[in-house]
């Protein structure tokens, strides 16, 4: 029976009922129109059966809503980069606005216009960020399932910056200026590499333990498109335990305090014009962490594990900083270079005159012989230095 319409007895609403689609594949269907208007009901009832005729004739594409699209992104439990629920649904809104209805009527421009309406303060990475990667991922999720075409949005350009990262005197100078428990939290990123988000979610009794100088930091990360928490356990140095250690406890609150980012950052700012600091953000802390570790001689996937990164690539391209000192290449010309770099040469000169007529035989064996006397020296070396005799 086709779609009918139909007002319930003492009613004005019309309400519709009966199934629609082709042969073999059709759905039972009974609803409000949500009017009193006849004609805007039969008009309702004409539209949802063009629906699901051009859903048949010319597959799924030609029906996913946006709305639709949107409902199965998230029920898949697919992450967004930015967020989830609320930038989805600011999307899902403007398109409505629009009366963009269908994912086939979305194009790279409209995409871009959005995020130039919702988030035209922004900068070019935050509107790349909060608007075109939200609904290139719902779009292409999608397609991933044949019910739409794959969509390509040209990016907004990115001004990329090089950050400051936090040093330690720059921390303590903060500390100095600030409350107690603000200055601890720094202290801790600046030691652990911890997000700012996961330090302010540290709870003193369930996350520390200063007995044996650790912390547990729960973070959240992508595997297998889904969202998990895994959690790291760094040292904590003697310095940090100290701090921590004398913090008072706050009934109800975290280790820090401040549950949220917002709730912090003000005072963050008023500590660090007090002090008549450099600005620096709290995520500048957890960038330091990587970088004086990378400077200080600490191999790059040992600072990747360390923070949490998900790569040693990752670190290197976001914390790796140059020591702009031009005078930094008279270690090229220092005493002991040229010593080392003297050796090396002399020894290859003699190696190679002495060498340079034998055959292959004879080369294999002084090679050989070489290596055993070599490691006749090094043992030689080594007991020396253990018993102050000479063997």
């Amino acid at each position: 029976m086709p779609l009918r319409l139909y007002r319930r007895p003492g009613s004005k609403i019309w309400h519709y009922r009966g199934t629609v689609g082709p042969a073999g594949k059709r759905q039972r269907l009974r609803e409000s129109c949500f009017t009193t208007d006849k004609d805007i009901a039969a008009r309702q009832i004409a539209e949802i059966e063009k629906r699901y005729w051009d859903g048949h004739f010319d597959g799924p594409a030609a029906i996913l809503t946006f709305e639709q699209a949107c409902i199965q992104f998230l029920a898949d439990g697919k992450p967004c980069m930015v967020g989830t629920l609320d930038v989805v649904q600011a999307a899902r809104d403007y398109f409505k606005k629009e009366k963009i209805v269908y994912v086939k009527d979305i194009t790279s421009k409209k995409i871009r216009a959005m995020a130039d309406e919702l988030y035209g303060h922004c900068t070019g990475a935050s509107k790349n960020r909060l608007a075109v990667s939200p609904v290139q991922s719902v779009i292409n999720h999608c397609a991933e399932n044949d019910l739409c075409s794959f969509i390509r949005v040209k990016r907004f350009p990115q001004i990329h910056k090089e950050k400051e990262p936090a040093t330690l005197r720059w921390v303590q100078d903060f500390r100095a200026a600030t409350k107690p428990h603000l200055g601890a939290y720094a202290l801790f990123m600046f030691l652990t590499g911890a997000r700012p988000s996961e330090g302010l979610a540290i709870d003193r009794e369930k996350d520390l333990n200063l007995q044996a100088a650790e912390a547990t930091i729960r973070m959240t990360k992508v595997e297998k498109d889904k969202l998990v928490t895994v959690t790291r356990t760094p040292h904590l140095p003697a310095i940090l335990v100290a701090a921590l250690a004398n913090l008072d406890p706050v009934p109800t609150r975290p280790l820090f305090v401040y549950r949220k980012y917002g709730d912090m950052i003000e005072t963050w700012r008023g500590a660090v014009e007090r002090a008549k600091l450099p600005v620096l953000t709290p995520h500048c802390c957890r960038h330091g962490f990587a970088t004086e570790l990378l400077r200080r001689g600490v191999d790059v996937w040992t600072v990747a594990w360390l923070g949490g990164w998900a790569s040693a690539k990752q670190v290197l391209e976001t914390y790796g900083h140059a020591v702009k000192r031009r005078s930094i290449t008279d270690v090229l010309a220092s005493p002991a270079m040229r010593a080392a770099f003297d050796d090396v040469t002399h020894n290859a000169l003699e190696i190679t005159k002495m060498l340079s007529g034998y055959s292959d035989e004879q080369l294999r064996a002084e090679l050989a012989r070489r290596s055993v006397t070599q490691n006749r020296h090094d043992e030689d070396d080594a007991f020396r230095q253990v018993t102050g005799r000479t063997r």
